[in-house]
């Protein structure tokens, strides 16, 4: 249990360290190379280096979880720390506990922060404020299916969900049975409402013996059940920024309509089995570290530990966002490489349990 603390407290610090340091770099490259597009007001731009602050924290913190591992190692080493919890009767496993669980908690609580906000999205927001001087830009000119009908939004808010310029077109045999067109729709109670429209309706038959088109006028109808003006903008815009409510929506939502669900089943698998690579890899590293500076060179062990990790989430990084768009399936860009970390890393703890 002393081991367990004292290693957690460290491991934690330079956690923090690390993260923020990574942040502010970012950040603050990013800000060096936006300050000329940043024509803005000094509140939007504070909310502008938050956002890209939030993405930041996305992007980096699998990445610091294993710098911070290394960071703590190479401090027990270099502080005979380590030699003495070995002299006291603890195992490698013993020191490799505390690592796996505090980074599996850290990515527990960092997945439960993408269920309940919007953290996902934080880069999407940023942009929006750099080209458009607001964190959230319409979507204009959405052209989709929704079961049988062909739907067209002009212009769509997701922040005040509601629509502006709809058409709704119906077909019946391959043959456009009717038009509705409304001027504005909102979106309440799960259903888009519209208040007033004009139904616009074609004979089935058109000859010189027909009436002819009929326009009449509907008020109080809901269309689109189900359709949330977020998960519209994310599916249709082709973003793969999505919470975790969006993308299982949508996913359940494109399924029962048998459209390609590959891009939702990506971010989900991003979201939920990405970030555990993390404790994957840290038991990889954990056994090649020296237990004593007589063995090896510190710091060139911990710069080829830096390199390989970079390398490693690089990879990972690239197939993630290869699935992404579709140019390879998420089981094979997201799933197949975590699921062959965690067998060579249970190989590792497999190894040395029974060693010791």
């Amino acid at each position: 249990m002393l081991a367990f603390k004292y290693i957690s407290f460290h491991y934690i610090k330079y956690f923090a360290i690390i993260l923020l340091a990574l942040i502010l770099f970012l950040v603050g490259f990013d800000y060096m190379g936006s300050v000329d597009k940043l024509n803005i007001s000094a509140n939007l731009l504070l909310i502008y280096l938050v956002y890209k602050a939030f993405y930041a924290i996305d992007l980096l913190l699998p990445l610091s979880l294993i710098f911070a591992m290394i960071s703590t190692k190479m401090l027990l080493i270099r502080s005979n720390s380590l030699v003495s919890f070995y002299s006291l009767g603890y195992s490698r496993i013993d020191i490799l506990k505390p690592f796996v669980v505090v980074s599996t908690l850290i990515i527990v609580a960092f997945i439960s922060i993408h269920a309940v906000s919007n953290f996902a999205r934080a880069n999407e927001f940023a942009n929006n404020i750099r080209k458009n001087a607001q964190y959230l830009s319409p979507t204009r000119d959405l052209f989709f299916t929704y079961k049988d009908k062909f739907i067209y939004f002009s212009k769509m808010l997701p922040l005040q969900e509601s629509a502006e310029g709809i058409r709704v077109f119906s077909f019946n045999n391959n043959s456009l049975k009717e038009v509705l067109v409304a001027s504005k729709a909102m979106y309440r109670d799960k259903f888009w409402n519209i208040d007033k429209a004009d139904v616009i309706t074609k004979p089935d038959n058109v000859n010189f013996d027909s009436l002819g088109i009929k326009v009449t006028e509907s008020e109080n109808l809901k269309i689109l059940k189900g359709f949330r003006p977020k998960m519209l903008d994310q599916v249709y815009e082709g973003k793969v920024n999505f919470t975790i409510k969006d993308a299982i929506d949508a996913y359940m939502l494109l399924r029962s309509q048998n459209i390609n669900t590959d891009v939702i089943k990506s971010v989900i698998y991003k979201i939920f089995i990405y970030p555990f690579f993390v404790p994957c890899l840290i038991v990889i590293i954990f056994f090649f570290v020296p237990i004593s500076v007589r063995f090896l060179n510190v710091s060139i062990f911990s710069f080829a530990a830096i390199i390989a990790s970079l390398m490693v989430w690089a990879i990972l990084f690239t197939l993630s966002e290869l699935s992404n768009h579709k140019t390879i399936p998420g089981e094979i860009g997201i799933i197949a490489p975590i699921v062959i970390l965690f067998f060579v890393s249970m190989r590792q703890w497999k190894k040395y349990s029974l060693s010791t």
